[in-house]
């Protein structure tokens, strides 16, 4: 698989997962560190791209802003369920309420074992087991037998390094296709970078769209049509991207 094209950059629509993407993954999300050249090159690209760039992750709002708040950029935060462009913002919290006893059952099944750690973020649960891999196994066993017991819509998104519970709507590719019905990202060619099985669906929006998808990450099964292998080389792309101009 090759590496991506750089665009024509008054026709890209550029869309960022964060962890695994633009920084590398962590044992804890709140552990994870950015590249101190990072900001002025995305503070670059959201420039010269008349502000068509977007954070497209499975963190909150709250969390992306803690790492990139200084720049300002577009996001769709929890898969979508958050939206945050200029001014405009939408969020999908009712059903937090509602899922958050059978959440805290399955939280409390696993409290004893050492580096597996849940991340609560409204109507979607984050389970980590990158710093408890021997744990990945239980973790999805046990997620499976709790799925029957939330609203009907809900999926469980396994990713290499832990799980994800999502409610129906909560998908990147949603969260794209809002952005591209709104300026300045309307009119252009969506270019998505991400790395994990929750990116997937993404890329085959892009790709069905008429984009450039973009796996980061060594070489695997995936609907992207290009590869990037590193975080280094998702930053070296970008700076080429900048550039291009």
């Amino acid at each position: 698989m090759q590496k991506p094209p750089v665009p024509e950059l008054s026709e890209t629509a550029l869309f960022l997962d964060i962890d695994g993407t633009l920084v590398e993954h962590a044992s804890h999300p709140d552990a994870v560190s950015v590249a101190p050249e990072l900001a002025d090159i995305l503070g670059d690209l959201n420039q010269k791209l008349d502000g068509a760039v977007a954070f497209v992750t499975g963190r909150n709002l709250a969390m992306v802003d803690r790492l990139f708040g200084q720049l300002g950029l577009a996001a769709a935060g929890t898969f979508g369920i958050e939206l945050m462009l200029g001014a405009e913002r939408e969020t999908g919290h009712e059903a937090a309420a509602l899922v958050a006893p059978v959440f805290e059952t399955l939280e409390s099944k696993f409290a004893e074992v050492k580096g597996v750690y849940f991340e609560h973020k409204g109507p979607v649960l984050a389970i980590h087991t990158r710093a408890a891999p021997e744990a990945l196994p239980a973790v999805i066993a046990l997620c499976r037998e709790t799925l029957p017991l939330l609203p009907d819509g809900y999926r469980l998104v396994e990713g290499h390094a832990g799980v994800e519970f999502l409610p129906e709507g909560a998908t990147k590719s949603a969260a794209i296709a809002w952005f591209m019905t709104r300026p300045p990202f309307r009119e252009r060619v969506p270019v998505f970078l991400g790395d994990d099985t929750s990116d997937e669906i993404g890329f085959e929006w892009t790709n069905q769209n008429g984009g450039v998808s973009v796996r980061v990450g060594p070489a695997k099964p995936t609907a992207a049509q290009h590869v990037l292998e590193t975080v280094p080389d998702v930053h070296d792309w970008l700076k080429r991207l900048a550039r291009a101009s």
